[in-house]
């Protein structure tokens, strides 16, 4: 099958994340395509996707290799090359993207500061560039926004020409997702849908509602008026303490004590009540 697809790999050096963002009219293509690990790099592998470019790669990226290396490596010892498309972003945030002889029309690349951006059977070059401009114009967001932004203006400037069916997040960073125990910031996939990245955006904004962090100076404290309320709505729902609604909501970790609340939370417990 052609994995016809349009993708960005890219990385943020300052804080220490490597990411992709693909979308395609290919069913469940985040299982496919993705590929990441921190301080080692991201790689894309489609069109006629070689899945062994995934695991291959990072090993070649582990050793130190420069990403255009990598894409040479692979290529060169793959019969089916010119029919393949590889994106790669490496440790120090080179980029290097391939797009074989055979790969069918529009299809390209292109790289810049810490990103390959690249796409087969699109629309025209206009989708690669949209994933490169909006990159580059997001800098200081941060890199799982940058991406879905990505793929949205790619898809605004004319996508996969065959139409929309799935799209994937991934995002890593040493010792950064959940509980500090993984790597895995975040990984997002919508396997099958009519707007796969308006729906990956809805599942983002619930992930980064469980998993993300306030900064600590933009919290509330816990007093007054507003402590009255928080204790009226807990109430109202059936729970004696923040942290057994929160346990049920999945929002403990961003609780922190009684005497302060994250304003996520108090969103969240405002809609529930």
């Amino acid at each position: 099958m052609i994995v016809s697809t349009y993708s960005i790999v890219a990385c943020d050096l300052d804080a220490g994340q490597w990411g992709v963002a693909v979308q395609s009219k290919f069913l469940a293509v985040g299982s496919v395509v993705p590929w990441a690990e921190p301080h080692v790099g991201a790689i894309a592998t489609q069109a006629y996707a070689n899945p062994q470019y995934g695991p291959d790669g990072l090993a070649l990226l582990r050793e130190g290799l420069a990403a255009d290396e990598v894409v040479r490596r692979l290529t060169e010892a793959d019969d089916g090359r010119d029919e393949r498309q590889l994106g790669v972003v490496d440790r120090e945030g080179r980029g290097a993207t391939y797009t074989g002889s055979k790969c069918l029309d529009w299809a390209g690349g292109r790289t810049g500061e810490h990103y390959a951006a690249q796409g087969n059977i699109l629309v025209g070059a206009e989708t690669v560039d949209a994933l490169a401009v909006t990159f580059e114009s997001t800098k200081g967001q941060t890199l799982e926004r940058r991406l879905i932004e990505c793929l949205a203006a790619a898809q605004v400037a004319g996508g996969d020409r065959r139409g929309q069916q799935s799209a994937s997040l991934l995002v890593v960073e040493r010792s950064g997702g959940y509980a500090q125990l993984s790597d895995v910031i975040v990984d997002l996939r919508v396997d099958d849908h009519e707007r796969p990245i308006e729906e990956l955006r809805r599942l983002y904004k619930l992930h980064f509602r469980l998993f993300g962090v306030t900064p600590r100076e933009d919290w509330l404290r816990l007093e007054g008026d507003l402590r009255s309320e928080v204790d009226e709505r807990l109430r109202a729902l059936g729970y004696d303490s923040l942290r057994a609604w929160a346990g049920v909501e999945n929002l403990e970790e961003r609780l922190d004590g009684e005497e302060e609340i994250d304003p996520v939370v108090l969103e969240a417990l405002r809609e529930a009540s």
